[in-house]
């Protein structure tokens, strides 16, 4: 089995898409919003930790090997570090927001 590497782009699928070019496009007439980019990572993070209990299971079944059980925990892990890495910049961030003078 090859290994790939595990990055945030393969994680959220975050560099998918490409940078916007002009200032016109700026404006938010197009892309994804910020609650369906939330969804997809809390569902990316459910997704890698209903695997990891797939692999488990075909673990002690029989059906598979313990490296491979080993290697979708730790991606399940890596995932959910990711996740709330991401959710403690996004706190710092509200509570900078909240800090300002208006």
């Amino acid at each position: 089995m090859a290994l790939d590497a595990i990055s945030a782009k393969v994680i959220t699928g975050v560099g998918t898409t490409t940078l916007p070019t002009t200032s016109s496009s700026l404006e938010g007439d197009g892309g994804e919003s910020f609650g369906a980019s939330l969804s997809r990572l809390v569902g990316t993070v459910e997704e890698s930790h209903n695997s990891a209990n797939t692999a488990v299971t075909g673990m002690l079944n029989g059906q598979l090997d313990v490296h491979d059980a080993m290697i979708a925990l730790q991606r399940a892990d890596l995932t959910l570090q990711f996740g709330v890495q991401v959710r403690n910049k996004l706190m710092n961030a509200y509570q900078e927001i909240m800090r300002m003078p208006v």
